[in-house]
């Protein structure tokens, strides 16, 4: 591996070499993660060994290349612009919020013109970042506006909703979510589903941090989204023959899966809002 050329200049694997040494004599890191294109394998290696050789990076620190897949268009080939360059991050995002915003104008026309720039911007690089997020890391995957920016199915505007969706049920009931006092009480199928999806979050945190495979947290979360909606469909809330213990114990079941989705789009960088 070559680390300077002989003209003087430095090349990656210089820049590598050095940000490896600062992150553990100066961060003190003891894993190093570098989630880099599976096509520079050969240089992560060759950049792990020269660290280890150099006394950069002890046996004792790990150093893991986890590669991913490439983002693909439609006819199967690296995902480029109609002119056949490289597409540009900036450019990916700002078409993404612009999509967006059209999607939101369409969806609830009451809301003002701030809210709906601040939704879209959410829901739009929200469903880039969850649509390379929710594909397992190794695989391809066809870039689709489409499918990223829908409503339906796994996508970070449907847990968006998803969470929109429960705040709606706090303001109707004119409570707020972190009031509620109640145990939990369990008597519906539908009820102990939600409870037993959302007590497997902090296995699946762990997990994703060993494996390091975000893809699960997705599945996760889409998972969890699914079934609020159908304990929501199947086990009325706030109706008026609902018994209160009752009541409050499936707003505490609300709440908890407000917070969870919440926390678990964070983790992927994902925003959430009160109102879509």
């Amino acid at each position: 591996m070559i680390v300077q050329k002989s003209g003087g200049g430095f090349l990656y694997s210089t820049t590598d070499l050095a940000a490896l040494r600062f992150r553990v004599n100066k961060l003190h890191a003891n894993r190093v993660l570098y989630f880099i294109d599976a096509r520079q394998s050969l240089h992560m290696k060759q950049v792990f060994i020269t660290g280890r050789k150099a006394g950069y990076a002890p046996h004792s620190v790990s150093l893991e290349h986890h590669p991913f897949g490439t983002m693909m268009g439609n006819d199967g080939r690296p995902f480029k612009t109609r002119s056949g360059g490289t597409v540009k991050l900036a450019d990916l995002l700002t078409e993404a919020v612009e999509r967006a915003e059209k999607l939101v104008r369409k969806k609830n026309d009451d809301l003002d013109e701030e809210d709906i720039k601040s939704i879209a911007e959410k829901v739009g690089i929200g469903a880039i970042k969850y649509a390379d997020l929710s594909i397992t890391r190794t695989n391809d995957y066809i870039f689709n506006w489409d499918a990223m920016l829908s409503f339906e199915g796994n996508t970070a505007p449907y847990l968006q909703y998803a969470y929109t969706r429960i705040c709606s049920i706090f303001r109707k009931a004119g409570i707020e979510q972190n009031s509620l006092i109640a145990a939990v009480k369990i008597l519906e199928g539908q009820e102990k589903a939600l409870a037993l999806k959302l007590l497997q979050f902090n296995e699946v945190i762990d997990q994703v941090a060993i494996d390091c495979y975000p893809h699960t947290l997705c599945t996760y979360l889409y998972e969890l989204a699914s079934a609020f909606m159908t304990f929501y469909e199947h086990c009325p809330v706030l109706k008026s023959d609902v018994l209160e213990d009752i009541k409050q114990s499936r707003l505490q079941l609300c709440a908890l899966s407000a917070d969870t989705l919440a926390c678990g789009l964070d983790l992927l960088g994902i925003e959430v809002m009160e109102k879509m």
